[in-house]
């Protein structure tokens, strides 16, 4: 769902006889990081799939072996079902089947009150921070259906294509994927047209891009002659807005680390300054020696987030606010700690559902130097 999808899980040391293939009986718990959730045994956790808060359910172990403090699981029969569970519009959606789809089986106003608990959960736990999170629908997608604008299938010997299945390299033949658009991307925002390189990065929800640029032009509030320094941009989707924002007498620098990327983004956003390379080494170096100070700063890194060294170099700038657009609660999370150790405080947050029938949500945070109060 991001720039770093699909990526492998890194194999587990075998700890003893694998619990592969066993069933147990189990009550449900919260909804954790990952599309999963949270259920107890006496020996130890089990991270069950297909699921709801409150269910019980027939586990059957898909990972895992007797030293593990944890296994990971699908609920493969429902005991005491959850008034949140509907029945998946999709055939291919299910334990042992496709990967795709973390949520199908609940209710779509339900999905987006899990999305906003676990953005919470780890905002609470790994930056200390107890506030309200409410997930926002974003218009373009048909009842959570219909609004991937690119979809990749595994093409299969025999001609058909098919899905992975979770967690694994195991292939399901598929006729469609409803999550599939009808038409692909549109890369005009607010009138704006940009150029984007085939296969190129770009939102892939049809809403996304202007939701996301109305909020982070609303959150930061740029104003004329301002200087912003546009990180991860991409092919400047945000630095077009901000550059119209702060004016001729303001300036806008985009670093991104994709190459091709960077130069569409000069292509797109003429008069600019940008930057290709790692975003990190880029702010350390001498490509932006005159932009020692900033007055507002846009983060929208890849799924591992921007971590210390780029927090580091952006507070070192001193912008008045800094918006950063997450699409991994446990990554802003952890990055919003160490802007806090810098004394940039969270002021809003709001959350986006850009991935219907998944656990995805894509986050927008304003900080701001420490004193303002949480809007």
């Amino acid at each position: 769902m991001s720039r770093q999808a699909g990526r492998r899980p890194r194999p587990r040391k075998v700890r003893g006889e694998s619990a592969v293939g066993r069933r147990l009986e189990v009550e449900i718990g919260p909804v954790a990081h990952g599309g999963h959730f949270v259920a107890r045994t006496e020996e130890r956790v089990v991270f069950v799939r297909h699921a709801l808060p409150g269910e019980r359910v027939v586990v059957e172990i898909t990972d895992g072996t007797d030293g593990d403090k944890f296994w990971r699981g699908d609920a493969i029969e429902v005991l005491s079902a959850s008034p949140d569970r509907v029945e998946p519009p999709c055939r291919y959606a299910g334990p042992g089947l496709c990967g795709g789809c973390d949520f199908q089986h609940v209710d779509l106003a339900a999905q987006r009150g899990l999305k906003a608990a676990v953005v919470q959960e780890q905002l609470r736990r790994m930056a200390g921070l107890d506030i309200e999170v409410v997930v926002e629908q974003v218009p373009g997608d048909d009842q959570g259906l219909g609004w991937r604008t690119r979809q990749r299938y595994v093409h299969l010997p025999d001609g058909q294509r098919g899905m992975r299945k979770h967690r694994s390299h195991d292939v399901v033949p598929v006729d469609t994927c409803l999550l599939e658009a009808a038409d692909g991307p549109s890369y005009e925002v607010h009138g704006q047209r940009f150029e984007v390189a085939d296969g190129g990065f770009w939102q892939v929800h049809p809403g996304a891009p202007t939701a996301l640029v109305d909020a982070v032009l609303g959150a930061l509030a740029p104003q004329p002659g301002e200087s912003v320094l546009d990180l991860y941009a991409g092919v400047g989707l945000f630095s077009r807005f901000l550059a119209d924002a702060v004016g001729v007498d303001g300036r806008v620098a985009a670093v991104e680390g994709d190459r091709a990327a960077s130069v569409l983004s000069e292509r797109n956003v003429p008069g600019i300054t940008a930057c290709a390379g790692d975003v990190a080494t880029v702010l350390a170096g001498e490509l932006l020696v005159s932009w020692s100070h900033a007055d507002l700063v846009v983060l929208d890194p890849p799924r591992a987030g921007a971590k210390r060294a780029v927090v580091e170099q952006v507070v070192a700038r001193g912008p008045r606010a800094v918006a950063y657009v997450a699409c991994d609660p446990a990554a802003l999370a952890r990055d919003l700690a160490i802007f806090a150790e810098h004394g940039y405080a969270l002021s809003s947050l709001r959350a986006f559902d850009l991935f219907p029938m998944t656990h995805h949500v894509e986050c927008v945070a304003l900080l701001e130097r420490t004193g303002s109060d949480l809007r």
